[in-house]
């Protein structure tokens, strides 16, 4: 896949398909035109790669219903059971989310899954940098149940260090994946044979680079400890960050640290904080982004090279405190 958005396209479209299948309509014949109406169940705090994989498959915005968060973005259970039950069945997709782009926070996987499961839902996790928590020791706790979800969607310009344009669609339910996707032509070879599988059947182009080949690079250089410890690194150096900061005077840390991503907050300001996200960047020593969460701005601190130190996080703290006090 291109990336993420790629990635949750594709999945959602073999959820399209799979539900209303279920129901008796065949969407890659017929469309959406007459057929019957798709609910789709979402995390308040989802990504809006999402909302734009929905646009892209005529679901349309008022397909989706919201639900609830606690403090750090995940979502609420009894929200979500609460939305599930709110209507009679039919065709439902439940987005979940593993890695808000904010806080980091998780939904619990495995209890949202069967709530889900228990109301005839196909459930998709986008994990576009979240799901990398499996992959380490230390946080694969994190995303407990994640196998009982129909699709992931995941990225690995973040993590994993290989360039953009690297994405990865995982489906639980393969006929429905390639129903979603595949197409054929008359000068096309090879894919009539039942024993072939043909990776076009499977992606939105039907032209396309060998990008699976940076990612097995990377794989292949790191090894499975390899990837398990940059996944370690980067979380324990984002609670550094998150320590060292919330020890200043001025300085709120705005979420719990769950993975790679901190929030932080000047002067209890807006205002300030850009004033301090500007300064920082200006000065050269580092570079961190600004966001609003729940009505605030943050500085948004993401960490996921694989070449930041320890060192690195104490002098970019020290260059944001400076910021802070100028």
């Amino acid at each position: 896949m291109t990336g993420a958005q790629a990635a949750n396209t594709v999945c959602l479209a073999a959820a399209r398909h799979r539900v209303l299948a279920q129901v008796g309509w065949d969407v890659e014949e017929a469309g959406l035109v007459g057929a019957p109406p798709i609910r789709v169940v979402v995390n308040g705090e989802r990504h809006a790669t999402v909302d734009r994989s929905l646009r892209l498959l005529g679901l349309g915005a008022s397909a989706v219903e919201a639900v609830t968060t606690d403090g750090n973005g995940a979502i609420d259970l009894e929200a979500l059971a609460g939305v599930l039950a709110s209507r009679g069945t039919g065709p439902t997709i439940v987005c979940l989310q593993a890695g808000n782009v904010n806080t980091g926070a998780i939904d619990p996987l495995r209890a949202s899954c069967e709530i889900a499961h228990d109301h005839g839902a196909w459930v998709h996790v986008d994990g576009a940098f979240g799901l990398w928590a499996a992959a380490s020791p230390t946080t694969r706790h994190l995303v407990e149940g994640l196998e009982r979800a129909d699709s992931w969607g995941t990225d690995g310009h973040k993590w994993l260090n290989v360039p953009y344009d690297a994405g990865y669609a995982f489906c639980a339910h393969p006929d429905a994946h390639a129903a979603a996707m595949a197409y054929t032509a008359a000068y096309l070879v090879g894919r009539e044979a039942a024993s072939l599988r043909s990776p076009g059947d499977y992606v939105p182009e039907s032209s396309r680079r060998a990008r699976g080949m940076a990612t097995w690079a990377a794989i292949r250089q790191l090894g499975r400890s390899g990837v398990a410890d940059l996944v370690y690194r980067c979380c324990a150096l984002a609670r550094r960050f998150a320590s060292r900061l919330a020890s200043v005077d001025g300085i709120e840390v705005g979420n719990d640290v769950v993975l790679n991503q901190v929030l932080v907050r000047f002067g209890g300001d807006d205002e300030e904080t850009d004033r301090v996200v500007e300064a920082v960047q200006r000065s050269g020593e580092c570079w961190m982004g600004s966001t609003t969460w729940q009505g605030r701005r943050y500085m948004r601190i993401s960490v996921s090279s694989w070449r930041t130190t320890e060192h690195d996080v104490d002098r970019a703290v020290d260059a944001i405190v400076v910021a802070s006090r100028s």
